[in-house]
């Protein structure tokens, strides 16, 4: 069996009844049932239909996420999340570049390397280079002036917790973002990168080893196994390229709002709905969220 997820953004909802009920009548499918009115519904279906990327190009068209998954342990023990434009809405090298006046050299350098143009850790050090010099303080600052949360994070966290389930940031970040991003919202652990500093300043250097594509990999393998969890239990999401090898490892790979090229490898994809969308496709209904 498989379930039908329909989603759009909560903060302007427009999942129509009608469109719900003929997508079901199309593809033969049991009873709809809402998660929210307006903003998630749901149906089963015996078979997977020939239609669905065609119907999920036109879905899009109006606004609309359409999410396919086995029913069977669709609701997940585990979130294994990317940190930079998936639990927060920046990048956090790009905010600190800004401070250090190279910000539009740093931003083309990080669109390129999350949409796999660059290799990530060449053009991490790269970045990370630019900002020698930059007063420690900065840090501090940009968290509390420049970061905020995506939408729906604290509400996927804490129902995702209250439920039982473990969550983990992994982020080819920095640890000094990291730290705050994680406690606010509720993860078990953080891993990312760290920024070297002498004399507060920034040495323009990260510490090795790299934590990147593979890195992620590792941690999923790592933490599921510390857990006696099988990768099957993993919900992932994140938004680039260097996000790929979890998502693919993962039981649900979500790209989030992801560059086209990581978008186009993952089959789970959310480009209207927040992150309360991966509580949606796990068969949460509204009334079922924690935190919100």
């Amino acid at each position: 069996m498989f379930t039908a997820t329909l989603l759009t953004n909560p903060a302007a909802p427009n999942l129509d009844r009608a469109l719900v009920e003929s997508l079901r009548n199309a593809w033969g499918g049991g009873e709809a049932h809402w998660l929210a009115e307006g903003e998630a519904a749901e149906f089963p279906l015996a078979i997977k239909p020939d239609t669905l990327w065609t119907v999920w190009e036109d879905l899009q068209k109006a606004h609309v996420d359409l999410v396919l998954q086995p029913t069977e342990g669709r609701r997940k023990k585990m979130l294994l999340a990317d940190m930079d434009s998936t639990m927060i809405e920046q990048e956090c090298i790009d905010e600190l570049a800004d401070e250090a006046g190279v910000g539009e050299r740093v931003k083309d350098i990080t669109a390129r390397a999350m949409n796999g143009e660059l290799d990530f850790e060449g053009a991490l050090t790269e970045r990370v280079g630019l900002l020698k010099g930059l007063d420690e303080s900065v840090i501090s600052r940009v968290l509390a002036e420049r970061i905020t949360f995506m939408p729906g994070g604290k509400a996927l966290l804490a129902t995702m917790k209250a439920n039982g389930a473990y969550a983990a940031l992994v982020s080819g970040g920095f640890t000094a973002f990291t730290a705050k991003v994680a406690s606010e919202l509720g993860f078990d652990e953080n891993r990312a990168n760290t920024l070297l500093v002498e004399n507060e300043k920034l040495t323009g250097a990260v510490g090795y080893p790299i934590l990147g594509r593979e890195a992620k990999v590792q941690a999923l393998k790592e933490i599921t196994a510390r857990l006696g969890l099988a990768h099957e239990d993993v919900l992932a999401v994140g938004d680039g390229a260097n996000d790929l090898g979890m998502l693919g490892l993962a039981g649900a790979g979500v790209a989030l709002h992801a560059k086209p090229s990581v978008a186009a490898e993952c089959d789970i994809r959310i480009n209207h709905g927040d992150l309360t969308a991966l509580l949606y496709i796990q068969g949460y209904a509204k009334s079922d969220f924690v935190g919100l």
